[in-house]
């Protein structure tokens, strides 16, 4: 069963991670929040939940929102066979949440592990940013009527809490 928004907010705190809370009107994607002109501070992001030609293997990539990814030349750099888009009865049978609402946060939904995180290197690794565990990812908390601005530390906490390793990898764009 998925967990609910007041569960992921509990772990939040008992982990003492702070986070801003915005609210506003359902954004199915990226593009959305450039439609009603919203706009908060931090890295804003697309999330694809993809699989391998066979449907064994589940990723979740995260990337910039503007970011055109060239699923042919992922596949290959991974070694991975055909990735493509998984269905929205997948989204929701691994990581518990519907079309649009989708973030790194649902893999609190996923604690058998069976999707693997991969964050692209071009938005995870900034080594010009002093700062860089400061900076604010943009991340649906199961509902794409909210935003929550997490900090990068608070999500590296996240990670270690459900022993996640994520791939960083170089993400080939179009």
């Amino acid at each position: 069963m998925a967990a609910s928004i007041e569960e992921l907010a509990a772990l939040l705190s008992q982990l003492n991670i702070d986070c801003e809370k915005v609210t506003h009107p359902p954004l199915a994607t990226a593009s959305a929040a450039d439609e009603i002109a919203l706009h908060r501070p931090g890295v804003r992001l697309k999330n694809l939940f993809l699989r391998d030609n066979y449907g064994r293997r589940h990723f979740l990539l995260i990337t910039a929102h503007d970011a055109l990814v060239d699923l042919k030349a992922l596949s290959k750099a991974q070694q991975v066979s055909r990735l493509g888009f998984a269905s929205d009865d997948r989204l929701l049978r691994y990581l518990g949440v519907r079309p649009g609402c989708v973030s790194m946060l649902a893999l609190m939904n996923d604690p058998q592990q069976e999707v693997e995180l991969w964050l692209d290197a071009a938005i995870w690794d900034d080594s010009q940013n002093i700062n860089q565990d400061e900076t604010l990812y943009h991340c649906h908390p199961f509902d794409n009527e909210q935003t929550w601005l997490m900090p990068k530390a608070g999500l590296n906490s996240l990670f270690k809490h459900w022993q996640r390793q994520p791939l960083v990898l170089p993400v080939a764009k179009r």
